[in-house]
């Protein structure tokens, strides 16, 4: 019997679950590098957060380093020769996405990795790989966005725990409304950096070794 893809997913989803935080590393780890489990890490992380206050800080740590390595990792491979596939996923917003990483180095980095969806960070990472970002300043901005995102998380989990669905469902248009506008705030930022003026055309070629 043939077992889907979709459905090794699951299994790796329900095993990490089981497993604490070691299982919030390797999901954290996966979704940053090789695979995608879009906002599994954070529910989670708030799951168990809930369920073990005290442990919150080690839940989160070890997500934010899981994030940080599978990031590093994803780095790498494109430095090793990942250019053409940045070229087919990036198309047309290539030569916008090098300007940027090569332009703001770890403030740029920085800034994509606070955004949430729909912002594609992995093509920020893998052009940060490609181009040739200095290695300490990626992993400086990586870690501190991952730091911030999932401490943050964390907490709101211990402070609103079982609170936070009642509260939801109290507002849920004014919660919506705002998921809305975050959506928005986000997509309008990540156009206004891949349609940015650069210099390399529509392409993102990389330069030539001095």
């Amino acid at each position: 019997m043939v077992i889907s893809f979709h459905t090794w997913k699951q299994k790796i989803v329900a095993f990490a679950g089981s497993l604490g935080a070691p299982g919030l590393f390797l999901i954290s780890f996966l979704d940053s590098s090789i695979l995608t489990f879009p906002v599994i890490n954070d529910l989670l992380l708030i799951e168990l957060s809930m369920q073990h206050p005290s442990r919150m800080p080690l839940y989160a740590l070890t997500t934010a380093t899981g994030s940080t390595l599978g990031c590093i990792l994803l780095y790498f491979i494109a430095r090793k020769g990942g250019e053409a596939f940045f070229h087919s996923k990036a198309g047309k917003h290539g030569g916008a996405i090098r300007h940027w990483i090569e332009r703001n180095g770890f403030g740029g980095m920085l800034a994509t990795a606070m955004l949430p969806p729909p912002v594609p960070f992995k093509i920020f990472v893998f052009a940060a790989g490609v181009f040739e970002m200095p290695l300490l300043s990626f992993v400086s901005a990586i870690a501190i966005a991952r730091l911030f995102r999932y401490f943050g998380v964390g907490y709101l989990a211990v402070r609103y725990g079982d609170g936070a669905i009642p509260f939801l469902q109290r507002h849920k248009l004014n919660v919506a409304l705002a998921a809305i506008v975050l959506v928005a705030v986000s997509y309008g930022l990540s156009q206004l950096i891949l349609r940015a003026k650069h210099p390399y055309g529509d392409g993102a070629q990389k330069k030539p070794a001095d």
